[in-house]
Order: structure tokens, then C-alpha cells, then sequence
């Protein structure tokens, strides 16, 4: 897609991906530029037992500012935020974050699913969603949420993704409009900035 006229003004991106994930993140964040100016809030699945260094890892290989998501903060614009272990991570109407001890969704807490419903109905829509490589099928049901409120809705092709089954588990209930390789979400997420700019 070379021009950006037919794409949406967004004010915050939501990213989720399992196994395969750091890697893909890594990839798509590591060339966005410093003074990016949306915020992009991210759940990736990790075992309970590590202790997030999530934060960290990715402080020294991105541009933006990052930070994990702490409850009753306001979403800034142009920082990264990871979900922290252990908790739900929501986005509230008034755009700040929200943890919780909800059950588990999918086996996992934090769940994609809790993100994106929650982003959807907070930023209607102005929210890109993105689903990344993974190993269950987390987020498909959130992602279908985001397009029900307007958002814009990207998956990666599963042909390219590490572990298949989650952008797969997507495709089987939704059409997302976007279904890219890890380097055409990098470059769409770019695009959608200078929108927003």
C-alpha cells in the first residue's frame, strides 16, 4: 500500500503476541523512530514465574520511552507499554490503565483478549489492533471486538509467523483489514503515525 489516504486517524495501538513474540516486537519497534508520537500498549504472554524484564530488554533496543503499564495511569502519547506478569491489563474509558485478578483467559493473565476488548471501547475507532505469533488462540476474540467498534485491525500472515496458531485462530472469525508479514506492520504503523501526526 503505497499512499495513506484510505487509513483511519489513530490514537493508540494495542499489540498482542504469545510464543515467537519478543522477537516480532523487537522487529517491528526496534526501527520506529525516537518522538514517535502514539502510545502502544502491549500484552505478550510470559511464564508467571519470570519476572517481566520485558521493560528493560526493550528500554535499550527501541526509541520510545517504555515503560510497564501501572495501575490508575494515564495512557501518554509516543511510550510503549508492557503488561506486567500476573495481571489483567485494561484500558479504562477515561484512558488510563486498569489491573486486575480476573480468572485467567486462555491460561493466561495477562490475556490479549482483556486488552483489546477494553482498548475497543475506550478508543473506539482510533485503535489499531495487532496480533502476533503465538501458541493459543488469545486475542482472536478481542481483535473481532476492536473491528466491531471501527478499529483498524491487523494480523500477521501465519505463513511468517513463528508459531501459527494464534494469527490462525483470528483468521477463523474475523477478516482483519490487515494481514502483513512482520516488516509490512512495521512500515503500517508508521504510516498510520504521520496520520496522526
Amino acid at each position: 500500500m503505497s499512499s495513506a489516504a484510505g487509513l483511519p486517524s489513530i490514537e493508540a495501538i494495542v499489540i498482542g503476541a504469545s510464543a515467537g513474540g519478543v522477537e516480532a516486537l523487537l522487529n517491528i519497534l526496534g526501527p520506529l523512530r525516537a518522538g514517535f508520537v502514539l502510545p502502544i500498549i502491549v500484552v505478550l504472554h510470559l511464564p508467571d514465574e519470570r519476572c517481566s524484564q520485558l521493560a528493560e530488554v526493550f528500554a535499550r533496543r527501541v526509541s520510545l520511552p517504555v515503560l510497564e503499564a501501572r495501575d490508575k495511569t494515564r495512557v501518554e502519547a509516543g511510550t510503549l507499554y508492557f503488561a506486567g506478569p500476573g495481571y489483567h491489563l485494561s484500558v479504562e474509558q477515561d484512558r488510563s490503565f486498569s489491573l486486575s485478578l480476573e480468572p485467567r483467559v486462555h491460561h493466561s493473565r495477562p490475556a490479549i483478549d482483556y486488552l483489546f476488548e477494553s482498548a475497543a471501547d475506550a478508543y473506539g475507532a482510533a485503535l489499531a489492533a495487532v496480533l502476533l505469533t503465538g501458541a493459543n488462540r488469545d486475542g482472536a476474540r478481542g481483535l473481532a471486538q476492536v473491528k466491531l467498534r471501527g478499529g483498524l485491525t491487523i494480523v500477521q500472515d501465519p505463513n511468517e509467523a513463528q508459531v501459527a496458531t494464534m494469527p490462525q485462530a483470528a483468521l477463523a472469525i474475523h477478516q482483519p483489514d490487515y494481514i502483513l508479514p512482520i516488516r509490512g506492520i512495521g512500515r503500517l504503523l508508521v504510516e498510520l503515525e504521520q496520520i496522526a501526526c
